[in-house]
């Protein structure tokens, strides 16, 4: 992790709390970028008969994919995309949303989990490699001794405000869409996450 220079400017939530907010759509940087793309042509070389080199479309072709799939199959490549450009500060897209809760004061792991809707036994793997890095502390409760407090470091506030690039952040999603078609895009997601009922086991990070 090396240090980076940026002018310091508020955390939000709509470039970090989960990497898909849409404002403008620039391109992400060649270098962030080539991992994702050689993982790409080695899936698309198992799905067909191309060598390497020769990516194969794939088949059978994305327009016959029920939405599920495709919806499935977008999320990846974004979340790759972003888990390359995350690398410079050791996190991931499942570190950066523990961050931002954070931000808004200390908490137990259970309470770190339940915001997110996630288990604690995957948030417990989460926050040992944010300590690790610094972003974190846990220390006891002051008035439960089983529990720990988990607290943000000013690293890991630095490490927040030095990966907010949102017009980096949002060129993760290509420039396939014009502004108004993402704008668009971030509306119907929204929507269906708002619709959609939360599993009865919460969610793996």
């Amino acid at each position: 992790m090396r240090n980076r220079q940026t002018s310091i400017r508020p955390v939000t939530h709509s470039t970090l709390a989960a990497g898909d907010s849409i404002h403008t759509a620039a391109q992400p940087t060649p270098g962030m970028m080539s991992s994702v793309a050689a993982r790409e042509r080695t899936e698309q070389q198992a799905a067909g008969n191309g060598t390497a080199g020769e990516p194969m479309a794939a088949y059978p072709p994305p327009e016959s994919w029920p939405t599920g799939r495709l919806l499935s199959a977008a999320a990846r490549r974004v979340e790759r995309a972003w888990d390359a450009y995350l690398e410079e500060w050791g996190l991931t897209h499942a570190s950066v949303p523990v961050l931002v809760v954070l931000t808004r004061g200390s908490f137990s792991q259970r309470e770190i989990a339940a915001q997110m809707h996630v288990t604690e036994q995957s948030i417990g793997r989460v926050l040992r490699g944010l300590q690790e890095l610094g972003y974190i502390t846990r220390e006891p409760h002051a008035s439960d001794r089983r529990r720990r407090l988990v607290t943000l470091t000013q690293a890991g506030r630095d490490a927040l405000i030095a990966l907010d690039q949102a017009h980096v952040v949002e060129g993760l999603i290509g420039q396939s869409l014009s502004p108004d078609e993402t704008a668009r895009l971030r509306h119907l997601l929204v929507r269906m996450l708002a619709d959609l009922p939360l599993p009865e086991q919460r969610d793996e990070v």
